[in-house]
């Protein structure tokens, strides 16, 4: 185990230190989207609005927090591991040390998951101030938890396009086709209860539903969705077992 675990710090570590001298600025991107989606939709069209007893904006602020840890946990690790594995062909130099696949796995997507966190966490702080009710909830214990496993979710999903990706068309592809539908379908900025029966099931499946569920219900509380919670932690370990296998067969 410590072993495992100082291995996944030496993969981790290199990625620690360009984040480190970037960290300013990769913030300031980081935050600025989420930032205009808090301004334009919880202060601009959701003024007056109320769901449940909840105002448009204590709705909607947990959601931009789960957006803001899918992209960044997803950029944070599949960006930097693309570049590395096509361009820098760095990526082959880890796969030749002796370190195990799994470790190689959690390290890549551990930079993601900081990355994700410090967004998220900088997000929520702002979110806090417009929405008060975020720092008193009884449930904010729960509200980190599930935080940490959507940036750990997203940074695997993140890794595995990395992995998989051929060229940065293919990565764009896959933003615009997949991460862009689930920004504005997964009940984000809006409550799923008034979307049709059939095109609800279909977003049971996104990942970014469950984390939204998850967080807003522990901001607000809320009863906890604890299916959601555990479809999380599903999509997690199938990223996982996933990139690990694609490592592999790069390692052949």
């Amino acid at each position: 185990m410590i072993e495992f675990i100082r291995d996944t710090y030496t993969v981790l570590w290199a990625d620690l230190r360009v984040l480190r001298h970037r960290i300013t600025r990769t913030l300031a991107t980081s935050l600025m989207t989420p930032i205009l989606y808090l301004l334009a939709f919880g202060y601009g069209l959701g003024r007056g609005i109320t769901f449940n007893g909840y105002s448009y904006l204590d709705f909607v602020v947990p959601g931009i927090i789960a957006l803001t840890a899918m992209t960044n946990s997803f950029a944070g690790a599949g960006s930097k591991l693309h570049v590395d594995r096509l361009f820098y062909r760095c990526f082959d130099e880890i796969l030749m040390a002796p370190i195990s696949t799994s470790a190689i796995v959690l390290g890549k997507a551990l930079v993601g998951v900081i990355r994700g966190l410090i967004s998220s966490l900088a997000m929520f702080v702002a979110g806090a101030i417009a929405s008060p009710k975020l720092l008193f909830s009884p449930l904010l214990p729960m509200f980190i938890f599930a935080l940490f496993l959507s940036c750990l979710t997203f940074a695997f999903l993140g890794e595995l396009i990395g992995l998989t990706a051929k060229s940065h068309e293919d990565m764009n592809t896959f933003s615009n086709l997949i991460l862009l539908p689930m920004t504005f379908l997964s009940g984000t900025f809006f409550s799923l209860d008034g979307v049709p029966e059939i095109l609800r099931i279909a977003l049971y499946f996104l990942p970014l539903t469950h984390s939204s569920m998850c967080l807003r219900a522990a901001a607000l509380n809320q009863p906890f969705p604890w299916f959601s919670l555990a479809a999380l932690g599903i999509y997690c370990l199938t990223f996982f077992v996933a990139c690990t296998l694609s490592i592999r067969r790069h390692g052949s």
